[in-house]
């Protein structure tokens, strides 16, 4: 740099000192006055920032009631099948439909009668057959003992004769024989006669059967109930193969059969009452009959049975949802969003005065996004409404409850509210008041 170049800002310096001073402006002054309006910028807006609101709830009393969701299929609470007792013959008739209500021994349907009306009397004509071969026996027999008793007096006889040398051997011989033929002869009738006898048996049994198939050409229902399920028709054959022909909801009782989380079940008792919501029907009570115990290892879930009892409203197969009361009580109640859970265990932030303090809480039953706390606290007290990491034990706050609005506030996560028009008007005046010093030391400058 030049001689001269350093001469011109000398004295360009020396004019600026002396406008300084005719102005009667200090330069280090107006210096300090710069940093200082920025200092007190700070200090003004440091001044002027509110304590941050928060919303918070007062713990109060209130009933819980802890429940277990169950849902499932609305299912009979007992299915009867009903199949023909008696396969290959015709449907002629079917006197029921389905969402009828039968009693028992009502007719439901009815097959042919004339096929087995023949076999009746072909069978009444072989028992008769059965009677004469009987009887024709007995009379063998009658003959036979007669031909015995006759060889047997000849045969007699004929022992002196032969002693005596008046009969030949010969002779005796044929008499001993004859009397030997006349014994078998008899046996054989005898024989006969069982034979006979047991045709007549084999021949009454055939008959009691068919007695029995033409008193079950009627299908009749053995118990009172609803027909929910009717796959007779008229002209087919009845056969015991594939579908029932009719499905009874026994007495015409419903209920649920519901699944379970693993979590859950155990809490399920038998005879515990149940609200169950019915798609179609509305809300229908019922009762916890059993709990099976076995969890199924795919999909974690139990399954139990919820009696619910006759309703005309109910169809089988529509979802249930039903809800089981497993335990009550009264005690502090507080939003689930107010509680912090971590590796120590529940804790809640309180507001005491105007300070934040984290207490270690127990809690207790569960319902409607409200938490039972046992332990912690106690009634009336301000509790952060929506507790997460913004806030810290010893922080200053502004509680707000959380039923009442912050006029001209805007809301920040997890429940912290702050005045942002305040804040806005601090930094727009400290920027002013900075624009004026620097404006006042360009045209000393000038």
């Amino acid at each position: 740099m030049s001689r001269s170049t350093w001469i011109g800002l000398a004295v360009l310096s020396a004019l600026a000192v002396a406008t300084a001073a005719w102005l009667g402006v200090n330069p280090q002054d107006g210096i300090a006055k710069l940093k200082g309006s920025g200092e007190a910028s700070k200090s003004t807006k440091a001044q002027t920032m509110p304590a941050p609101s928060v919303s918070v709830v007062r713990a109060s009393v209130a009933d819980f009631g802890e429940t277990v969701l169950v849902t499932g299929t609305i299912v009979p609470r007992e299915e009867i099948q009903i199949a023909p007792e008696i396969e290959g013959l015709r449907i002629i008739e079917v006197l029921v439909d389905e969402g009828q209500s039968v009693k028992k021994g009502d007719v439901l349907a009815r097959v042919e009668q004339e096929t087995l009306d023949a076999q009746a009397a072909q069978n009444t004509a072989q028992l008769a057959r059965s009677n004469a071969a009987i009887e024709q026996a007995r009379s063998a027999i009658v003959q036979a003992e007669a031909r015995l008793k006759e060889a047997k007096t000849s045969f007699d006889r004929a022992k002196p004769l032969k002693q005596s040398g008046y009969l030949s051997e010969s002779t005796f011989d044929q008499r001993e024989s004859a009397a030997r033929t006349a014994d078998a002869l008899l046996v054989a009738a005898r024989d006969g006669l069982k034979l006979a006898e047991a045709d007549r048996s084999l021949v009454e049994a055939q008959r009691r059967e068919l007695e029995f198939r033409r008193g079950r050409t009627e299908m009749r229902a053995p118990a009172d109930g609803l027909v929910s399920r009717r796959n007779a028709r008229i002209g087919s054959i009845a056969t015991g193969a594939g579908e029932a022909m009719f499905r009874i909801i026994a007495k015409g009782e419903f209920e649920l059969d519901g699944e379970v989380t693993e979590t859950r079940i155990a809490k399920l008792k038998a005879g515990q009452p149940v609200r169950i919501d019915v798609a179609g029907a509305g809300e229908v009570t019922g009762t916890v009959r059993y709990v099976s115990p076995e969890v199924d290892r795919t999909t974690r879930l139990g399954r139990a049975r919820v009696f619910i009892g006759t309703n005309s409203a109910l169809k089988v197969g529509v979802f249930g949802r039903g809800l089981v009361e497993t335990a009550k009580s009264r005690g502090l109640s507080l939003p689930a969003s107010a509680i912090l859970y971590s590796e120590n265990g529940a804790s809640v932030q309180a507001v005491v005065g105007d300070k934040v303090e984290t207490r270690r809480v127990e809690t207790g039953l569960v319902s409607g996004g409200q938490v039972e706390i046992l332990k912690g606290i106690a009634e009336g007290e301000l509790i952060v409404s929506r507790a997460g990491s913004f806030l810290r034990g010893g922080d200053i706050v502004r509680p707000v409850l959380a039923e009442s609005k912050v006029s001209d506030a805007g809301v920040i996560g997890d429940g912290l509210v702050q005045d942002t028009a305040i804040n806005d008007r601090v930094v727009k005046d400290s920027a002013q008041k900075n624009k004026a010093v620097e404006d006042s030391l360009g045209g000393a400058a000038k």
